[in-house]
């Protein structure tokens, strides 16, 4: 009976050398984790959360009156309007925002093959408008225009003009190839091709994110009427100045339940219009 002998590879020269041994990896780890729990007891240190238990006399008012809304006639009507007024921000700040953002998504996107100079100017443009929070657009336009949802509705705008710029513009470079190029050999000009082999192939993910940006124009309506820009934000900064807390529980309240109905609308409309998975977002 003979016994067949197997070689086993030898590892390259400098394999070896090039994997720290245990010891380091294992004091990198440490090294690492103690990192982390300082940073972690440094942002909890100096956000002091110690002081939620110290409340006073007016916070258990406020949270009595948020657990204990007002659900009287004239407060629900005034509530109903201002929820008007965030919805109207919202979706006029949308609209213009699409406006905008179809262009500047058309020559960022490298399927489009438009100029490198005119690519790069609407990059740097949609970059600048998103890179801007809506709440300092928001103070702007209201020491432009004054109070009211039309400030609101530009500082909507303009944000989204520019975020939705980009996420259009990264679906419309995610498309399939081949059918462009079969497109550009048919002999089709550059509208044709994008009309034709581009746009069909994004629309999912271009509704997607449409529908997406309209939720987050709700939340942030609310948050810039707090500044004097219209809707829900502002009705709650006066019920909070006129220690009004059981209105103040029913405008949260309506917050809640318009951000979940839009939501659930938002879904629908996504699995209607066969584009049902929720994008990722950047800024």
């Amino acid at each position: 009976m003979t016994t067949r002998l197997t070689r086993t590879p030898s590892a390259p020269p400098g394999a070896l050398a090039s994997t720290p041994p245990p010891a380091r990896r294992s004091a990198s780890a440490w090294g690492g984790s103690l990192g982390l729990l300082f940073v972690a007891v440094w942002a909890l240190h100096g956000a002091q959360l110690g002081r939620l238990g110290d409340l006073d006399v007016r916070g258990v008012q406020v949270l009595a009156g948020v657990l204990r809304p007002d659900l009287s006639a004239p407060v629900l009507a005034g509530v109903a309007k201002a929820a008007a007024a965030t919805v109207q921000i919202a979706i006029a700040g949308l609209l213009l925002s699409v406006l905008a953002a179809a262009p500047l998504a058309l020559l960022m996107a490298g399927s489009s093959r438009v100029a490198p100079l005119a690519r790069s100017a609407a990059r740097m443009l949609a970059a600048l408008l998103r890179g801007i929070p809506e709440l300092v657009y928001a103070l702007v336009f209201v020491s432009i225009v004054g109070l009211g949802p039309v400030a609101g509705t530009c500082a909507v705008a303009v944000h989204g003009a520019g975020l939705l710029a980009k996420l259009w513009a990264e679906q419309l470079e995610a498309v399939d190839d081949r059918p462009v190029t079969a497109a550009r050999l048919s002999g089709a000009g550059r509208g044709a091709v994008v009309a034709l082999a581009v746009l069909p192939q994004a629309r999912p993910g271009l509704l997607s994110l449409l529908l997406y940006q309209l939720e987050c124009n709700i939340r942030t309506a609310t948050v810039l009427g707090i500044v004097g820009a219209g809707g829900l934000g502002q009705a709650i900064d006066l019920s909070l100045r006129l220690f009004d807390y059981g209105q103040l529980g029913t405008l949260v309240a309506t917050v809640l339940v318009l951000v979940l109905g839009v939501d659930a609308l938002s879904r629908r409309l996504r699995a209607r219009w066969g584009a049902d998975a929720r994008p990722e977002t950047g800024t």
